[in-house]
């Protein structure tokens, strides 16, 4: 079996997210059984290690590789600067009026400026108030927007909108006049809204605790003192009263009537001062918050920096990618506000989603577990986001236990955490982390869930039973998704026996790999459920072809499950429509046929072959088709390969002259000569008369032998040495004749093989045996060809071949490097044989 090698980069996802544009190889697992070649397998990762600090360089010398949330940890900084300075004037104007004014010129103070200092500490004092509770408020109102499942910005612009809107309410009439498809389209929208909100309160998760955006605070109070709005009426008074603080300041500041001063009163000395100080300071504290607001309205209402920042994070398609982003800017906003300046710039996208993730309300589940999915399915953050969640044990643990999760209600959270999951797989590190986490694979085996009654239902009424509806738990989009976790985990070798050891797993993918008539064959049938056919298939083909011990003990509890090989042939039989399946099907039989038991199963169960042999000797122009042709034939020369049971069952099949014909089909010719060369050397004594049919291949094997090379040629070697074992001395004669080749001719040509080949190759590894073979037969067959080959230098060639000879070509089959199923008679013994016949002659 050729390994799978994953490439992955890694980096860290921080202030820096990577836009590299890197390529993942995709790679599969080959099959196991290589019948008449060993390649060379590589079992090295090929991984790049670059650090943390090498990901960061690369990223700076490339412009514009940036996160785009810095847009907002930045914004955020900026509106704190703005706020904190406006907070240190309005408290120092706060101290000074009531240390140095009220409490020093309280009583000499002209009225109109004791109440309009009284008036302004007041509104002030509201202003600091409210703006310290706000963040909290915003904080809860985004979930009322949320749990509607609006993505939209204008559902969650901010509260500052309100008279906007109304002025739109007052003159919607007038522009509906002038475009009555207009005022059509919002009302399909708003009654959409209103759908997606009704659909939603009816599929609520039941809770014990209160909503905090639906919380009445007070009893019979209508909208006002809901604590969703409570942040608009916060808004709306923070306005007000920096707006009345500026008014109250330029009015005594421009008149600076502040009573007059008479002779000799000391105390009234540094009165006008005093108070030009405090109005300036309120002036300038209200201006600087108008100044923030400003800042705050342009940036989000005419830059949409929101917007921008969502769509450059691709969180657009998200149902709460807004809300995702508007709230990751309040928590950047309130660290800014809260603590240092630059708390906040330590914050991004996916640390913030995975502090969602380990909340315990559902919503905040749900938004962190929704970010991580559009992260690690992006090409531009996937290798950074997939590092961090992977170096994350708490995060990983998390998202596995969430694949438990039944529940109808948590349907999208379980959904979103096993597509990060299947993300994770997808790197060989953290498929290893996977794998590890106790539980993880009977969490993984819980995404399978297959009914046997509705997939016999499916049979009947494919269009109506196998697409699940809206209002059903999406059991096949969990069982395609866990099949892709388990095909990606499957490339490494450990996690094969991972998944075999875990209780009731495989029987739940072979399951899977359940498609009827009907499926197979009805144009209206489900392709989710195609796609999860196959996806099982390649998980079964995957374990089928692990190699070691393993392997072995996968392929026996495979093959005992008693609808493994009936499901495949449903599939060979019905299956003309899905090429890529019946391909994967042989494929997975052809694995199976290494174990003898199986080999045994496989043939045992009825119309196997049959159905082969129809697949490989069908016309067809499609290449598709082809390469299940040519899987198919692989497979029947497995199947026949010591097993006398399969070889009686293949001649009674009648098979014989079609083979034949099949030597001269390109596409067709090294597959009908391996099962040919299985039939003659497994069949048993008792068949001898139904393989007389056979020797009609001669003048085509020989004609091959003269003229291919490498592959081709060695299995018509092969074939030739069995065949002719059926003929006499005669026959033989008559078949070189037939074929325009003198007997000379061919034993030089063996001759010169194995001057070609002086080592076992490792592309042909049992060449140097076949043309052993041959050449023992031709000296038995004719005592005149000893000396033929004596003459050509025979024995020269094989002193030498007994210094070389190799375990390589000790064995019929390979899995990997390793080696199965050793040849009954060694190549040792043929060399002595060999050189025996050319002593004695």
């Amino acid at each position: 079996m050729e390994p799978t090698t994953s490439i992955g980069t890694e980096g860290s996802v921080h202030l820096h997210i990577s836009e590299l544009n890197r390529k993942l190889s995709k790679t599969g697992s080959s099959s196991p059984v290589q019948g008449t070649n060993l390649e060379p397998q590589s079992s090295i990762e090929t991984e790049n290690t670059n650090s943390t600090g090498d990901s960061i360089r690369t990223a700076r010398k490339v412009p514009g590789i940036r996160a785009p949330e810095k847009k907002l940890t930045l914004f955020a900084l900026r509106l704190a600067v703005l706020e904190k300075a406006a907070t240190g004037l309005g408290t120092l104007g706060f101290i000074w009026a009531t240390v140095v004014l009220l409490g020093g010129f309280a009583i000499t103070l002209d009225r109109t400026d004791f109440w309009f200092i009284t008036t302004i500490l007041l509104i002030e004092s509201t202003r600091i108030f409210s703006r310290s509770h706000e963040l909290e408020w915003q904080h809860q109102s985004i979930w009322s927007i949320s749990l509607v499942g609006i993505s939209s910005f204008r559902a969650i612009k901010s509260s500052s909108h309100f008279v906007v809107k109304v002025v739109k309410r007052i003159f919607r009439p007038i522009a509906a006049l002038g475009n009555p498809n207009r005022g059509e389209s919002r009302e399909i929208s708003q009654n959409a809204i209103q759908a997606k909100r009704k659909n939603f309160q009816q599929q609520r998760m039941p809770t014990r605790t209160w909503i905090t955006s639906e919380v009445p605070l007070v009893p019979y109070s209508g909208w006002m003192f809901i604590s969703r709005n409570v942040s608009k009426v916060l808004y709306g008074l923070q306005l007000a009263s920096a707006t009345a603080c500026v008014v109250l300041s330029l009015m005594k500041l421009i008149k600076q009537n502040f009573g007059e001063l008479e002779k000799g009163d000391s105390d009234k000395r540094n009165r006008k001062a005093a108070l030009l100080i405090f109005y300036s300071l309120a002036l300038s504290e209200a201006l600087l918050f108008l100044l923030e607001k400003a800042y705050w309205e342009w940036n989000v209402i005419f830059c949409k920096i929101l917007d921008k920042v969502t769509n450059e994070c691709e969180l657009g398609t998200s149902p709460s990618g807004m809300v995702a982003t508007r709230r990751f800017f309040y928590d950047a906003y309130s660290l800014c506000v809260n603590g240092s300046i630059f708390d906040g710039l330590k914050m991004d996208m996916v640390s913030f989603a995975m502090d969602l993730l380990a909340s315990n309300f559902p919503e905040e589940q749900l938004m962190g577990a929704q970010i991580l999915q559009t992260f690690a399915a992006s090409k531009r953050f996937s290798d950074d986001t997939l590092q961090k969640i992977g170096i994350n044990l708490s995060v990983m643990e998390r998202l596995v236990e969430m694949l438990n999760w039944k529940d109808p209600q948590e349907e999208q959270i379980r959904k979103s955490a096993a597509e990060i999951v299947a993300q994770l797989a997808g790197k060989k590190q953290n498929s290893l982390r996977v794998a590890g986490i106790p539980g993880a694979m009977e969490s993984i085996a819980s995404l399978l869930h297959i009914s046997r009654s509705v997939g016999d239902a499916a049979d009947e009424i494919p269009e109506k039973k196998i697409i699940f509806d809206d209002e059903n738990y999406s059991y096949w989009t969990f069982n395609h998704l866990g099949l892709t976790i388990l095909k990606k985990l499957a490339r490494d070798h450990d996690n094969c026996g991972k998944i075999g050891n875990t209780r009731g797993l495989l029987p739940k993918i072979i399951d899977c790999t359940h498609a009827g008539h009907r499926l197979l064959t009805h144009e209206a049938a489900s392709s989710s459920q195609i796609q999860t056919v196959k996806r099982s298939l390649q998980v079964v083909k995957m374990l089928a072809s692990t190699t070691g011990s393993t392997g072995k003990q996968l392929r026996k509890e495979i093959s005992e499950i008693v609808f493994t090989i009936s499901n495949i042939r449903d599939i060979l039989r019905y299956g003309d429509r899905h090429p890529q399946l019946q391909k994967l099907g042989i494929e997975i039989l052809r694995n199976l046929a290494i174990e003898e038991d199986a080999t045994e199963i496989i043939g045992g169960t009825g119309g196997v072959l049959k159905e082969l042999f129809n697949i490989f000797f069908k016309e067809t122009i499609d290449e598709k088709h082809k390469e299940v042709k040519v899987a198919a034939g692989a497979a029947l020369a497995m199947l026949a390969f010591e097993s006398e049971c399969n070889c009686i069952r293949i001649l009674k099949l009648n098979v014989n002259e079609k083979l034949v014909e099949a030597l001269e089909d390109p596409i067709l010719r090294i597959n009908a000569a391996r099962i040919l060369r299985n039939l003659c050397a497994f069949s048993g004594d008792d068949c001898f008369d139904q393989l007389k049919d056979i020797t009609a291949a001669g003048p085509t094997v020989l004609r091959e032998i003269m003229t291919e090379e490498m592959k081709l040629q060695e299995v018509m070697i092969g074939l030739g040495a069995r065949v002719f074992a059926f003929m006499t001395s005669r026959q033989s004669s008559v078949m070189f004749q037939k074929a325009g080749i003198t007997e000379v001719q061919m034993a030089n040509k063996l001759v010169q093989l194995l001057k070609a080949y002086p080592y076992p190759s490792i592309k042909v590894p049992r060449m140097r045996r076949f043309v052993l073979e041959l050449a023992i037969w031709m000296m038995k067959d004719k005592k005149q060809n000893i000396r033929i080959f004596r003459n050509l230098g025979m024995q020269m060639q094989l002193e030498y071949m007994l210094d070389t000879i190799s375990d390589i070509e000790s064995f019929n089959i390979f899995s990997g490097t390793v080696g199965l199923s050793r040849h009954r008679t060694t190549v040792h013994s043929l060399v002595e044989s060999a050189m025996q016949l050319l002593a004695d002659g």
